[in-house]
């Protein structure tokens, strides 16, 4: 092939990005579906504009490498530790669950063990990048609802991986399906092993040498290196790439460089990622979904339905309230971007049938299409639920009475409800108290952990669980009702740690006098962190700034009071 023919074909798929995804972002549609659109029309089934699609699907499935990359590095195995148990329960519940029933009524349908076992894996998973970005968009991933449905996401994702090897195993001829398991398990532990101890004893010394060097350049290829290099690794062990990419993120999370390593890795998966969904939409065929579009509408009605009940069902059990889990069951009803990269692998490796496998990457397009309608149906549905139960004025409070080693947030105001989020991204859970009616109908009605109550009440205290609280927070604007509540809290539970925010210094005093474990100074740390940034901008070393600041803490602020006098 011409090397014109090769920059006419990178020329088209970037047009075809540029035209096609801006007319679906403007119609508030998944930008997925804008590359899958863009792809089916350059395609072999369109206009067929590309001339090697070989070509562009192997630069394509880096798309998938780098996306595993930054899961791998939002994750950390440390937060995994955090989630343990709502990922791995709930999460592994759903995933088993779904499959052995969608692979169930694959079998009974006629297809053979091996395709309906690749059919349950694929479509038991949802979209990670669809789901995410709705939350996302509606504020919503500090939610219980938000965070039930991105455990179970994160289950599906670290899932992915030992699926691919089990149908890469499944494509080697001669082998059983006992011996498939044995070596996926075998070869997965023995690789996970030796890629964790390098990571452990060389990724940081590596990293800390090319930071010394100041170079951007370096940096960049240091993050590309680890990531393509460990994904060759796993390769040349017969296990995929994926597996490689997702453990480099994994490593990389737990240094103090995971933000600038996301930040340089972004455009480089954005392209890939955007590559790889137009190479799956160049796949479907669609004139054949005309062909059978009765049985694909079929086949989706009954995927979005019976996915919506096991979901819901394995929710509620684990003790999720009703509302919850329905609007979790919807949400995560779609198939997913990995079923694309499931089900093209089966269909290389001869697995699964082209009519079979174009069948399945339609119910998977048109699903992920339904998504925004469901997220609006769920959302309807568990207000309604939450607006019947309408208990948010009673002190004593049922969904709390399971909660344990929780965070007790008293005051639900812009610093609450910022600190509920941090707390509930790192999978921590917290019960709230605030005393404004309407903040805590509407933050209800969002799913957030938060009661009317007046946390300065010893018995609405009890309500909340503070005997099996981890620490308290209080971030109450007023001064009175601050210093009621941290002594309500200390003389009844001596031994929590209770986190104040005061007004100024002398707000100060009165709370550590009240049994306060640590207090922050609003105005203080306001003015200290300000001048922290000011400082960089004048490129004063961190060391020197962290120094200085650290300086101004020392005594409860004291040395401020040399500058703004006693408060």
């Amino acid at each position: 092939m011409h090397q014109s023919d090769y920059l006419l074909d990178v020329l088209v798929f970037l047009a075809a990005m540029i035209v096609v995804v801006p007319v679906f972002q403007r119609l508030k549609l998944s930008p997925i579906l804008g590359y899958l659109a863009a792809g089916m029309l350059i395609g072999p089934y369109g206009f067929e504009l590309i001339g090697d699609t070989k070509a562009a699907q192997t630069l394509a499935s880096f798309g998938v490498v780098f996306l595993l990359f930054m899961i791998g590095l939002e994750l950390s195995f440390r937060r995994l530790r955090t989630l343990g148990a709502k990922v791995f329960g709930l999460g592994s519940m759903q995933v088993i669950i779904s499959g052995l029933v969608i692979a169930m009524v694959a079998y009974l349908l006629g297809l053979g063990i091996y395709s309906a076992v690749i059919i349950g894996c694929g479509l038991a998973l949802s979209s990670t990048a669809f789901v995410l970005q709705l939350l996302d968009e509606r504020g919503e991933r500090a939610t219980r609802f938000g965070l039930t449905t991105f455990s179970i996401l994160l289950l599906q994702d670290l899932a992915v991986v030992p699926i691919l090897i089990f149908v890469t195993l499944l494509g080697a001829p001669d082998t059983s399906l006992l011996e498939t398991l044995g070596l996926v398990t075998l070869k997965g532990a023995a690789a996970v092993l030796a890629v964790i101890i390098f990571g452990r004893y060389l990724l940081r010394p590596l990293f800390q040498m090319i930071v010394k060097t100041r170079s951007p350049e370096l940096f960049v290829s240091a993050t590309l290196l680890t990531v393509l290099g460990m994904a060759w690794v796993m390769s040349l062990a017969g296990l995929s790439m994926e597996l490689g990419a997702l453990l480099a993120g994994l490593l990389l999370a737990e240094t103090e460089y995971r933000h600038q390593i996301k930040a340089d890795i972004k455009p480089f998966r954005g392209i890939l990622l955007g590559l790889f969904f137009m190479t799956i939409g160049m796949a479907i065929d669609v004139r054949f979904i005309f062909e059978n579009w009765i049985n694909i509408a079929l086949i989706v009605v009954a995927l979005l339905l019976g996915k919506t009940i096991i979901t819901s069902v394995v929710c509620k059990i684990v003790g999720t309230p009703f509302g919850t889990s329905l609007r979790t069951g919807l949400a995560l009803s779609q198939g997913g971007e990995f079923g694309f990269v499931i089900f093209g692998a089966a269909l290389t490796l001869g697995l699964l049938s082209q009519n079979v496998a174009q069948v399945l990457m339609a119910v998977i397009a048109l699903s992920m299409i339904a998504t925004p309608a469901l997220f609006y149906i769920g959302k309807k549905l568990a207000v309604n639920i939450a607006n019947r139960s309408g208990g948010e004025q009673n002190t004593s409070y049922p969904e709390v009475e399971d909660v344990q080693n929780h965070i007790l947030i008293a005051g639900f105001g812009r610093v609450g409800q910022t600190i509920a989020k941090v707390l509930s991204d790192m999978g921590i859970s917290y019960v709230a108290l605030d005393l404004d009616q309407d903040r805590v109908r509407n933050c209800r009605k969002k799913e957030l952990s938060v009661f009317y109550g007046d946390a300065g009440r010893i018995h609405v205290l009890e309500a909340a669980g503070a005997a099996r609280a981890k620490a308290a927070i209080i971030t109450i604007d007023d001064t009175d009702s601050a210093s009621h509540a941290v002594k309500a809290l200390r003389d009844n539970y001596s031994d929590l740690p209770i986190f104040v925010r005061a007004r100024d210094r002398r707000h100060m005093q009165r709370l550590e006098k009240a049994g306060a474990s640590a207090v922050v100074s609003e105005a203080a740390e306001s003015s200290l962190q300000l001048g922290s940034i000011v400082l960089h901008s004048l490129d004063i070393s961190t060391d020197e700034i962290a120094s200085l600041i650290e300086e101004y803490r020392e005594d409860d602020y004291s040395k401020l009071d040399e500058i703004i006098g006693k408060k």
